[in-house]
């Protein structure tokens, strides 16, 4: 609430300065906080996972997201399957695609699906009201892709002066790569991502999640919720321009910050070991794999004790982390020997309660049947208009008072036409007859 972030003086002087909606009266007028952005209104003009990944974390928190997709077609992941989610109502017309794809589903709750044509002037038209009307638009179109629609910035600026504008590209709106189509595999290349992935001796890989995408959409909804704050406080609105590029750079951290501070290059690919820690990687067990962390001398002895090696800490060969390193080749190989010969579930028993860092190494399937990550909550049912009972991943963050939460399915294609046309103040022979023009379906 605005209160605990800038107490009553600054709360004041923010009403003091405006008198139209705002971050702050919206938070006013929210219920008890359990949906910290309740009254905040998003024009969501994303596809495929950066941008929709970011309104999504926004519609969790309690914003109205409005999702713009074309009319026939959708957003592009409607069609990045299987797997699909299979329809077990609605009408064949409705039903036309095999189902709702899991890559769709799995970032567009909590949103409202408008599915118009804004190539064409009433599309438009029906653009500018919203962006009036919203104090968040969010699009990942090439830069200047949107001005001849009237949708850019400056344009948009007049219209609200208090919208806060975020434009999320591969490279940015400026530089001389800005009129690149960003997908995260080529910037996951191109920013040394893929250079420090994969094992020691093999080749570059890419994170097998599209990690550049989803960290872009987390710097974007930071962002825009600072601006919210700011908007707080001056009246005014701003554009946000977040680059795929930008975000992988700044997510390389340490590794970057060792090259800048050192002057030498990168130590290339490590797999799951770590370059200056040793005993620190994935172990091959009797039926899988475990990772063990030795990540100080105090450690190492724990590990060695469970291992039943104890005299290895007094090994002049393994002694102290120096040395270690300097034999891991050595150190792991013992090690090895003696991890294959129990299943991975048995030296996780072996190692309870030993204060060592220690996991399993799970696949997707075992992550989602996770005894913590059930106790956690991240796994939830929800009821799809067409698809029935669907299990999505669950917002993360917990919090002692708010409680973001997945309050509507993910939609589907145009679900919601007719009802943001209405609140536009659309009747329903204007709304029929945009159908009928293929403005909006």
């Amino acid at each position: 609430m605005v209160l605990s972030i800038f107490g009553r003086r600054a709360l004041t002087r923010f009403q003091q300065v405006r008198s139209v909606r705002g971050f702050a009266a919206a938070a006013a007028d929210a219920n008890d906080g359990k949906l910290p952005l309740k009254g905040i209104k998003v024009l969501d003009m994303t596809r495929v996972l950066a941008g929709p990944y970011c309104t999504q974390i926004l519609g969790d928190l309690g914003a109205e997201v409005i999702k713009i997709e074309h009319p026939t077609r959708g957003d592009d992941t409607r069609a990045w399957g299987p797997p699909y989610a299979k329809h077990i109502t609605g009408t064949p017309t409705q039903n036309a695609a095999p189902g709702e794809s899991a890559y769709f589903l799995s970032v567009n709750r909590n949103k409202k699906s408008l599915a118009l044509s804004f190539q064409s002037p009433p599309g438009v038209k029906i653009l500018h009201k919203l962006a009036r009307e919203c104090d968040v638009l969010v699009e990942n179109y090439l830069p200047g892709a949107l001005k001849k629609y009237g949708m850019d910035y400056q344009t948009l600026k007049e219209v609200n002066p208090k919208l806060i504008y975020a434009s999320i590209t591969g490279y940015g709106q400026t530089g001389p790569y800005s009129n690149r189509a960003g997908y995260d595999v080529m910037v996951e290349a191109e920013m040394g991502l893929m250079h420090i992935t994969g094992t020691r001796d093999g080749p570059p890989s890419k994170v097998g999640v599209a990690v550049t995408d989803l960290t872009t959409g987390l710097y974007t909804s930071n962002s825009i919720l600072a601006s919210l704050i700011s908007r707080s406080l001056t009246g005014r609105g701003q554009h946000i321009d977040v680059a795929l590029s930008d975000c992988q750079v700044a997510t390389l951290s340490n590794l970057a910050s060792s090259h800048l501070i050192s002057g030498k290059p990168d130590s290339g690919r490590w797999g799951t070991a770590h370059p200056s820690i040793v005993p620190y990687k994935g172990f091959e067990t009797a039926d899988g794999s475990i990772m063990l962390g030795g990540g100080n001398d105090r450690l190492f002895g724990v590990l060695c004790d469970r291992l039943d090696k104890s005299e290895w800490k007094s090994d002049p060969k393994f002694v102290t982390n120096a040395q270690r390193v300097a034999n891991r080749d050595l150190l792991e190989e013992l090690i090895t020997t003696i991890t294959k010969t129990k299943t991975t579930q048995q030296w996780l028993d072996v190692l309870e309660g030993s204060g060592m860092p220690y996991a399993a190494v799970n696949d997707i399937a075992g992550t989602m049947k996770h005894e913590h990550v059930l106790a956690r909550d991240m796994v939830t049912t929800i009821d799809h208009p067409t698809c029935g009972p669907i299990k999505l991943v669950n917002t993360p963050v917990k919090y002692s008072e708010s409680a973001p939460s997945i309050r509507s399915a993910p939609p589907t294609l145009g679900q919601h036409t007719s009802e943001v046309l209405q609140e536009l103040g659309y009747s329903d022979a204007e709304i029929d007859g945009f159908k009928t023009d293929g403005v909006v379906s």
